[in-house]
């Protein structure tokens, strides 16, 4: 819920600025109408960024390893005494 109330504000606060400069004639107007697309662009970028970076710091967990391979264990097991053929240890 925080990431989309931080996404809001963001929108929310570039388009008031869009607003304003449309208004107030600071930046020529045909540079004005291309701010939204220069926002979404940057917005990508940025959502890009920030999975990137969430894969460099991905944790590695290993007692989860642990537990998915006794899971794996517990279901070949249960498989194989339903008769199904899993294949080699």
């Amino acid at each position: 819920m925080k990431q989309i109330v931080k996404i809001l504000t963001i929108v929310f606060g570039v388009s008031a600025l869009w607003i304003g400069l449309l208004q107030t004639s600071v930046v020529p107007e045909n540079y004005t109408w291309l701010l939204p697309l220069y926002f979404i662009v940057s917005l990508g970028c940025y959502g890009l960024l920030m999975v990137g970076v969430g894969l460099m710091k991905f944790p590695t967990c290993p007692q989860e390893a642990v537990f998915l391979q006794q899971d794996v264990r517990e279901a070949k097991e249960l498989l194989q005494k339903k008769g199904v053929d899993v294949g080699s240890d």
